[in-house]
């Protein structure tokens, strides 16, 4: 699980379903959301249909924390889930997934993962057009794009939708027995295919598959619309793709690191950049220590590559609750001290390298820096494995102003006096895109340089409060 104290970039959602006949989805939509809570830890929520219809449970927290022994009451063989981090609409109960609203068909369940960069001119057509909202999140507005439509058949309505959502988004849905997954047309966000003995599965990550004994198949395509009825699975390219333009930071944090993307292990991608990485920014320092747990793989790669030790000489206390961290100065730092520890004998007098994913605000790096200067580093060196974060992002992620973005103002020697390091270095652009093996043209790199795939969103109509004003 990602940690909420950290100032990183906050994870997106994360998205699986499941339709396996004879089975009961219910456990095994748990175990998938399990494998994801990484990508959200504010809510979680479960939907699965039966011949009584949809049956629905969600709630705030942890997956654990929600479901404890409610999944008996969750009948039938095919279920979608999610984990969520609120990035379009305040985390509240209202807000959580799956969101169900009814539709022709029966009830409409639906789960998504993205961020729509035009909800607030599609809800406020809605909203013309009768329909009442009852939350403040973007995959509400997706679902009634679907649900009122006048089309006669659920698979219609989706690529009538499909035809007018703008933005990022990956979405698993469930009617009248039938699942449904779809994914936007530049494939920003993730979506895979699998199969477990007759049945099928979607997720947002392969790492989802393993935990219940399912095999990937394929991705699912840009702009594709999958349909599982009675077993059967159909698949059909709604959208034609302009181009790919799968998230970069996927790679960097986002995903797991046991995780495949578009062909790719996570850990291997991340081990990759850290070599790179040393060689861009060597260091004349006594041994790498990683950011627990996301700087780790690309901590191995600068070690290996320099020829410096390796040491987890920062120890991660994976029992500090988010009740605890809470977003204000004095509890973010005393949140850093009780997260994150040092090991002294490794670091007193050791000249360290510090590895993390990212620098997005600045604070928490700096707390890092000290906390190791506290311990008898002699000397701190930090280097990233990513370049500079610079341009808010629309798409999922909860960074969509420039103003909480440290090196949209200062320059890489301006942070490196702030966060008090003796050196700072980042990952080149060029670096980024070699460690990964895709071309540029096939990755989203909008939060780097600017250039977004969908034109250039505004805040006020993608950002995470763009619906708060239409209560």
């Amino acid at each position: 699980m990602k940690d909420p104290w950290r100032e990183g970039p906050r994870e997106e959602c994360g998205v699986f379903g499941i339709a396996w006949p004879g089975q009961t989805a219910a456990p095994l939509v748990y175990l998938g959301l399990l494998a994801l809570q990484h990508r959200g830890q504010e809510s979680a929520g479960i939907a699965t249909w039966s011949q009584g219809g949809l049956h629905l449970h969600k709630g705030m927290g942890l997956v654990s924390w929600v479901f404890d022994d409610r999944l008996s009451a969750l009948l039938g063989s095919v279920g979608i889930g999610h984990v969520r981090y609120s990035t379009m609409g305040s985390a509240v109960l209202e807000n959580a997934q799956p969101v169900a609203v009814p539709s022709p068909w029966g009830t409409l369940a639906v789960a998504h993962n993205g961020n729509l960069t035009n909800a607030p001119q599609l809800r406020e057509e809605l909203q013309r057009r009768g329909v009442r909202f009852r939350g403040t999140s973007d995959t509400e507005v997706l679902a009634w794009c679907v649900a009122a439509s006048s089309r006669r058949t659920p698979e219609s309505a989706i690529r009538a939708a499909m035809e007018r959502l703008e933005g990022a988004y990956t979405v698993v849905a469930l009617i009248d027995g039938a699942l449904f997954a779809f994914r936007d047309p530049f494939a920003i966000r993730p979506l895979v295919l699998g199969r477990i003995a007759d049945g099928w599965v979607v997720a947002s990550e392969t790492c989802a598959f393993d935990q219940i004994g399912a095999v990937f198949v394929r991705d699912v395509l840009p702009g594709e619309l999958v349909v599982v009825r009675d077993g059967q699975l159909h698949g059909e390219v709604v959208l034609p793709s302009p181009r790919r333009a799968h998230c970069v930071f996927e790679y960097i944090y986002f995903a797991r690191p046991d995780t495949n993307l578009v062909g790719r292990n996570v850990h291997r991608v991340r081990r990759a950049m850290g070599r790179v990485l040393a060689r861009e920014h060597p260091a004349d320092a006594d041994l790498v220590v990683p950011v627990p747990d996301s700087g780790t793989s690309a901590a191995l790669g600068f070690a290996e590559q320099s020829g410096l030790r390796f040491e987890l000489a920062l120890v991660k206390n994976r029992y500090v609750g988010r009740t605890f961290i809470e977003p204000d100065p004095q509890r973010r730092d005393l949140g850093v001290r009780v997260k994150l520890n040092p090991v002294r004998e490794l670091v007193a007098g050791q000249r360290v390298v510090l590895v993390d994913d990212s620098i997005v605000r600045g604070t928490t790096s700096g707390k890092i820096v000290q906390v190791l200067r506290e311990a008898g580093a002699r000397e701190v060196h930090v280097r990233i494995s990513s370049p500079p974060i610079r341009w808010p992002c629309f798409y999922g992620v909860d960074t969509s102003s420039r103003r909480q973005l440290v090196a949209a103002e200062l320059d890489v020697e301006q942070i490196r006096r702030r966060i008090g390091a003796d050196s700072l270095g980042y990952l080149s652009q060029e670096g980024l895109v070699e460690a990964i093996g895709l071309s540029r043209a096939e990755l989203c790199m909008a939060c780097l340089d600017g250039q977004y795939p969908t034109g250039q969103p505004r805040e006020e109509l993608a950002g995470r409060m763009a619906l708060e004003v239409a209560r």
